[in-house]
């Protein structure tokens, strides 16, 4: 087999640079057939042995996004997902043995597989972002680590340490990975190779797990430590639902992230986790929410000023989300009495998702109460949610529009009124789409972006490029899609959309649930 994944370089220092380029790829995936390739360029390195290497990658999106999901769909069987497990555990025990230094130079996104490489690394080197990039999201597809990740996690940074990035799935930003020890060190973009070379010839102690948290691996700690984590892990999901995080914690508590026998077990218990019902739903799910990030034109106009216009539970949650995401926002009711409540709402959610107490201040600052709608007037988007009467948003959007810049976006957030009948005010129809969100909008992914039959492509773009900019999937319909269907796809666990709609149908089936306005008023 040709090589054309990976690629090397040795320069006048006698280290070795290891570029890391998927072939026809946005980003870099851990295929089996990258994987073979890294085994043979392993193999030419402990031929020829440099100074040390460093891997990196050829690839601007980030390091390496994990492993290739595709080939998951492929096991049928515990005993096809052992094999392939295996491969991959074998490549990084050989790359963690090479008796040289070995440092991984991280430029971004570096998850599941990719840190677990990272791991099998002498040293971490990352570039710094203030993103969250380094993870361990394994658990969101019903597994857990299996290229060794859930014993280097351990031995790296701790159990505690270790099982939270495992159980939850949460990346961290690089500042906190080396807060907690995970990586060595952080670099920006134009001394990353120099940093990488340091490393190479001052050869630092590796990492290792405090003291304390090597305590807790102990034989005699781990039955205590183990209680303390079941019982967490309990309160969040069942066993018989979500297997993977139990597996995790047995693992850990039958081994102490110690010796092959650790490895062995790893992808022992991988393999069945594979091939249960919930690994194969989540792993359905991933690639719907993969196809519903692809929407919308990659080159639509940036959303910067939003201009939410109803501040109620809707609304307001709406205003406050896209502050905390970024945009400038202005909030619109009819009184301030009526916006309080929803500043209020965002002042808890802020102080919830920013830890820091400056960025929070800034979050703040960008949601602003505009009672007398001014910021209609500089706003790129402008959503209507107040309450569902045909008479009273038409009269909005009249008033709006004589407000609006050019080229502005105007969205209804209406779960139960057609867009044909909202639009036959509106001047330019074909402009005007649905964004509608779920309630809670802190916590549900999916927000419909409608449409009717002769919406303008470019304002649909603008609108799902907007619903990915603020963190959630955009799924593009005629109307929107009925619930049972929703809560199927894994993408929203709500069963009270006001109207139902299916997709790609052309109007409203007029079906109510609920007497009570999206607004919550």
């Amino acid at each position: 087999m040709s090589e054309r994944h990976w690629s090397s370089e040795r320069d006048d220092d006698n280290i070795v640079w290891l570029k890391i380029d998927k072939q026809d790829t946005d980003v870099n995936v851990l295929a089996a057939e990258v994987l073979m390739e890294l085994n043979d360029e392993i193999a030419a390195l402990e031929a020829d042995p440099p100074r040390g290497v460093v891997i990196y990658s050829g690839k601007k999106t980030g390091f390496i996004m994990g492993a290739d999901i595709n080939e998951f769909t492929q096991i049928e069987t515990p005993e096809q997902g052992y094999a392939l497990i295996r491969q991959g555990q074998q490549v990084f025990d050989r790359l963690e043995a090479l008796p040289f230094p070995t440092v991984a130079a991280i430029n971004g996104f570096c998850m599941g597989g990719g840190l677990e490489l990272a791991m099998a690394c002498d040293y971490r080197l990352v570039l710094d972002t203030d993103k969250r990039i380094l993870g361990l999201p394994e658990v969101q597809l019903g597994i857990h680590p299996g290229f060794g990740g859930t014993v280097r996690a351990v031995r790296i940074v701790g159990v505690r340490p270790a099982m939270q990035i495992q159980l939850t799935g949460a990346p961290l930003a690089p500042r906190k990975a080396l807060k907690i020890g995970l990586i060595d060190k952080i670099s920006d973009a134009e001394g990353w190779r120099d940093a990488a070379r340091k490393l190479v010839s001052s050869k630092p102690p590796k990492r290792r797990a405090p003291f304390v948290e090597r305590l807790l691996s102990s034989s005699i700690a781990r039955p205590f430590i183990r209680n303390v984590l079941l019982k967490q892990v309990a309160r969040k999901a069942r066993k018989e639902h979500y297997p993977a995080p139990y597996a995790m914690i047995d693992l850990w508590s039958r081994f102490g992230a110690k010796g092959d026998v650790a490895y062995e077990a790893e992808a022992q218990s991988i393999a069945k986790m594979m091939c249960t019902e919930t690994s194969r739903n989540l792993v359905r799910v991933f690639f719907l929410q993969s196809k519903l990030k692809s929407q919308g034109a990659k080159d639509a106009a940036k959303i910067e000023h939003v201009h939410v216009v109803g501040a109620g539970v809707m609304g307001g949650d709406i205003a406050a989300w896209c502050a905390l995401r970024g945009n400038t926002v202005t909030l619109q009711d009819r009184e301030m009495k009526y916006i309080e409540p929803a500043l209020e709402r965002a002042a808890k959610l802020f102080s919830k998702r920013v830890r820091d107490e400056a960025k929070r201040a800034d979050t703040t600052a960008r949601l602003r109460a505009d009672v007398a709608g001014d910021g209609a007037a500089e706003a790129d988007l402008i959503i209507e949610a107040i309450f569902e009467n045909l008479e009273a948003k038409q009269a909005l959007y009249k008033d709006l529009q004589a407000k609006m810049k050019p080229g502005a976006l105007l969205a209804t957030n209406t779960s139960s009124i057609r867009l044909e009948e909202l639009r036959t005010v509106v001047d330019k129809p074909e402009r005007f789409i649905g964004l509608h969100f779920f309630n809670p909008v802190a916590m549900l992914p999916l927000v419909e972006v409608i449409r009717c039959a002769d919406t303008e492509r470019e304002a649909l773009d603008i609108g799902s490029g907007f619903v990915k900019e603020i963190g959630k999937l955009p799924l593009e319909c005629h109307r929107q899609t009925a619930p049972r269907v929703r809560e199927r796809a894994g993408l929203c666990r709500q069963s009270n959309p006001g109207a139902l709609y299916r997709r790609g149908a052309g109007t409203c089936r007029g079906e109510r649930s609920s007497g009570r306005d999206r607004s919550g008023r």
